[in-house]
């Protein structure tokens, strides 16, 4: 975390993301690395306790979100590891055929494809934030779609070769579940489309 010395972890009264306590820990364990903190939340969702363990130096850097979908900030955290038996408890079995077998749901099926609520989408597997409702749009594919993520540092992109072409894949940067992948003919601002499962995310309404 000596890279990140200087960087600032905002943690917010009242936030109850499964992240903001688990940051402070290792910050106020990390007697090389001191982290200002505004304020720590008082109390630690029970979700985040179904986590798996890794090694306090197997860490990555996300951004937060709120659960009424409110920029937090930066996070500097475990990466979420689990083994193979614990997602397929934890995750339905398309949720974990996905995620953690990369493979693809078929089109028209999911359950947001076709969502025009405003909200979050948020990985089915670790819950932090990857998409928002505001930039997703009609790619007309089948598969829900999206013009950006929601945070950049939130997702990470892989070269995939299989099935005799080579593209792009994205998968969430926390617990490297397989989300899709993301192609360049999206439409403006940014020209690109990220192609993703229904099943590796969750969708949290907001207002």
């Amino acid at each position: 975390m000596t890279k990140n010395s200087s960087e600032q972890i905002s943690v917010h009264l009242g936030h109850h993301s499964p992240f903001s306590r688990r940051a402070f820990i290792i910050a106020a364990a990390s007697a090389c690395a001191p982290v200002v903190f505004c304020s720590v939340q008082s109390s630690w969702p029970a979700e985040a306790l179904a986590m798996g363990g890794t090694s306090p130096s197997e860490t990555v850097a996300i951004i937060d979100y709120s659960p009424e979908g409110k920029r937090i900030g930066k996070l500097i955290i475990p990466r979420v590891v689990k083994t193979d038996a614990e997602w397929k408890a934890q995750l339905s079995p398309i949720s974990y055929d996905v995620t953690r077998r990369s493979g693809t749901e078929s089109p028209y099926t999911g359950s947001t494809w076709d969502l025009h609520d405003h909200g979050i989408f948020r990985c089915i597997c670790c819950d932090i934030a990857l998409f928002s409702s505001e930039t997703k749009f009609d790619s007309g594919t089948g598969w829900p779609s999206f013009w950006q993520p929601i945070a950049r540092e939130n997702v990470a992109d892989h070269t995939d070769d299989t099935m005799g072409m080579r593209r792009t894949a994205v998968s969430c940067r926390l617990c490297e579940a397989h989300l899709g992948h993301v192609f360049d003919d999206g439409p403006r601002p940014t020209g690109l489309r990220y192609c993703m499962n229904s099943a590796a995310m969750r969708f949290v309404k907001t207002a």
